[in-house]
C-alpha cells in the first residue's frame, strides 16, 4: 500500500458537497460567529424545519447517505430524512461555520442495540454539548455534556448520563425515565455511517422503518408524530391528542409536516398503507 493511499482525505465528510447556504437561508440564519446562542439557535430552527421522514425507506427505493444527495433531498426535494441525513447536514452547516464538530454514533432504547443512531457533538471552548437533530422526538436546542444534566422541554424532561462500555465513554439520553439512546465516544467514519444507514433501511429486524410509516416534526403549535394512520401531538399543558386517520389522511398528513412527494409516490404510498389496515381499521 502507498503512502499517499493511506493519507487521509481532505474533506473526509465531503462538507463541500453540501449546500450550507441553502441550508441557512431556509432556516433564516446569516452566518455570524460560532458562539452557542448560534448553535441554539440552528439546532432549534432545524427541527421546526425539516421533518423526521422515512417515506423512501418505506417504499424500499431510498437513495443512501451520501452527503450530496443529504443535501439534495433536504434542501431541495424536501423530503424530510432520518437521522444519518439530519445529523450529516447538521455536522457539515456546523463546521462550515466555523464550530468544533465530532459526528457520534449510538443504539437507539438499549445500549445492546446495534448503532444506528446518529449524533453531533459540538465543543465551544471547554463545554461539549450534545446535538440531536435527527431523532424525531428529542430535545430541541443543545444540551450540554455533563453527567445528570437536565433540560426540560413542552414534551418532557430530558437527561444525560455518563458511562462507560468496552473502555469508551458513553452518554444516554433519557426521556423522563426511558431510554431514547446511547452514543458512545467512538471513532465514526463515513463507512460506519453507511454502514448503519443500510442496516436501518433494510434489514426487516433493525426496527420499524422498514414495515411502518414515520413522519415528525416540531411545528410552532406542539410536536406531531405520524406512526402509520395514527397521529400524536404533543402541545405544552394539554394532554397528549391521538387522532385515528385513513390512509389517504395520513398521507396528506405526511406531506403537511413537510414530507414532499410526488403525486406517484403519494398514490403508492397511500396503496401501502391501505394494504397494512385491518379490517378494523387500525394498522396491523
Amino acid at each position: 500500500m502507498s503512502r499517499d493511499s493511506m493519507t487521509p482525505a481532505p474533506d473526509p465528510w465531503h462538507v463541500s458537497d453540501v449546500d450550507v447556504d441553502l441550508h441557512l437561508e431556509l432556516l433564516g440564519l446569516e452566518r455570524s460567529e460560532p458562539d452557542l446562542a448560534l448553535l441554539a439557535e440552528l439546532h432549534r430552527r432545524h427541527v421546526h424545519t425539516f421533518p423526521f421522514a422515512n417515506v423512501d425507506v418505506l417504499l424500499g427505493d431510498h437513495p443512501g447517505v451520501a452527503p450530496a444527495t443529504v443535501s439534495r433531498r433536504l434542501l431541495v426535494e424536501r423530503t424530510g430524512g432520518y437521522c444519518f441525513e439530519h445529523a450529516q447536514l447538521f455536522a457539515a452547516t456546523c463546521e462550515s461555520l466555523g464550530f468544533a464538530v465530532t459526528r457520534r454514533l449510538g443504539r437507539v432504547h438499549s445500549p445492546v442495540n446495534t448503532r444506528t443512531h446518529m449524533a453531533v457533538e459540538v465543543q465551544i471552548e471547554d463545554t461539549r454539548l450534545l446535538c440531536d437533530p435527527g431523532f424525531g422526538l428529542s430535545i430541541t436546542e443543545p444540551m450540554r455534556m455533563s453527567d445528570g444534566a437536565v433540560r426540560h422541554e413542552a414534551h418532557g424532561e430530558y437527561s444525560l448520563h455518563r458511562g462507560t462500555a468496552g473502555g469508551a465513554e458513553t452518554w444516554e439520553l433519557r426521556r423522563r425515565d426511558s431510554t431514547a439512546h446511547v452514543i458512545d465516544t467512538l471513532p465514526v467514519v463515513p463507512a460506519d455511517v453507511r454502514g448503519g444507514h443500510v442496516i436501518t433501511s433494510r434489514d426487516p429486524d433493525s426496527g420499524p422503518f422498514t414495515h411502518h410509516l414515520i413522519v415528525s416534526r416540531f411545528m410552532e403549535e406542539g410536536h406531531f408524530s405520524l406512526a402509520d394512520t395514527a397521529l400524536t401531538i404533543r402541545r405544552e399543558g394539554d394532554p397528549t391528542e391521538r387522532r385515528d386517520l385513513t390512509p389517504a389522511q395520513s398521507v396528506d398528513t405526511a406531506r403537511g409536516l413537510g414530507a414532499s412527494m410526488t403525486p406517484d409516490r403519494a398514490a403508492t404510498l397511500r396503496r401501502l398503507l391501505e394494504q397494512n389496515v385491518g379490517e378494523d381499521g387500525s394498522a396491523d
